[in-house]
Formats: C-alpha cells, structure tokens, sequence
C-alpha cells in the first residue's frame, strides 16, 4: 500500500471536479485534487521515490515499488511555459515525501485565469485501488489517499 501525501495546501476535491476531461473523466487515472490555497508556495512530492519527469507545471514521482504519482499545479498551466514556477529539484533526483519538488503561486496561476486546482493521480492504478481520500481541508504532506 502507498500512502500519498497531499502536495500543497487547500481544500481536497474528487477528481471529476476539475476543469479539464482528461483529469475529470479518470483517464489519466485514478485519484483526489486540491484547489489550493491562493499564496505563494511549494509543491510537495507525494511519496518517497525518484523524480521521473519534471516540467515547471507538473512532475511525476516513481515509488521503489514501481508506483507512479503524478502532481499536475494547475489546468492548462503548460501555456505559461514555466513562468511562474520554480523547478527545486531535478529529473533524475531521490525525493523523501513532503520534500518541495516546485515553488509556485497558484493566485497569479488564477490571475492569469486558469486554473490553479492541482490534479494529484496514481498512475496505471486499477479502479478501485485508490481509497481514503481526503475530505475539506489539508496541509501540505497531509495524507491524500491510499493506493491499495
């Protein structure tokens, strides 16, 4: 079982409340968001394991077991071409959960109008393997939910 800790602070919500189908509909896979709280901050990686691809927006963290967390800052957030974020780590590094991976501001994300809510997803989960997730408020590395 993985334990995935939320990356930022803010209210979590279900996966089919985020503005974008592809999150929405469950095809990248399976997990919770967080509309986060409107200051500046750091991203947090959800779980121990290696960061496997890292863009200013989003990264993705590899778990020992072959487990897969995507973190998505934002809807559309690419468009910005990393303005706005600060990579604080690299490709190829170990992470510990709850290490900063990005600094971000998810109220210039919202300025810019987009979307500052932050997709997290266990990718090539099976359904139903995500459990226990998180409701109202969270801090950054609060637990998110269980991929069982």
């Amino acid at each position: 079982m993985t334990t995935v800790l939320a990356p930022v602070a803010g209210a979590a919500v279900g996966l089919e409340a985020v503005p974008d189908p592809v999150f929405s509909g469950g095809l990248v896979g399976p997990g919770a968001a967080i509309d986060p709280a409107r200051e500046p901050g750091r991203a947090l990686s959800p779980i121990d394991g290696k960061i496997v691809k890292l863009h200013p927006h989003a990264f993705v963290v590899v778990g020992d077991d072959g487990r897969g967390i995507l973190v998505h800052l934002g809807i559309d957030t690419v468009q910005l071409r990393g303005e706005g974020f600060e990579p604080l780590a690299a490709e190829g590094d170990r992470v510990r959960a709850g290490q900063p991976v990005v600094a971000w501001d998810p109220a210039a994300v919202e300025a810019g109008g987009r979307s500052p809510v932050c997709p997290v997803v266990a990718l090539d989960a099976s359904e139903g393997s995500v459990t226990g997730l998180a409701e109202g408020t969270v801090g950054a590395g609060d637990e998110l939910f269980e991929w069982r």
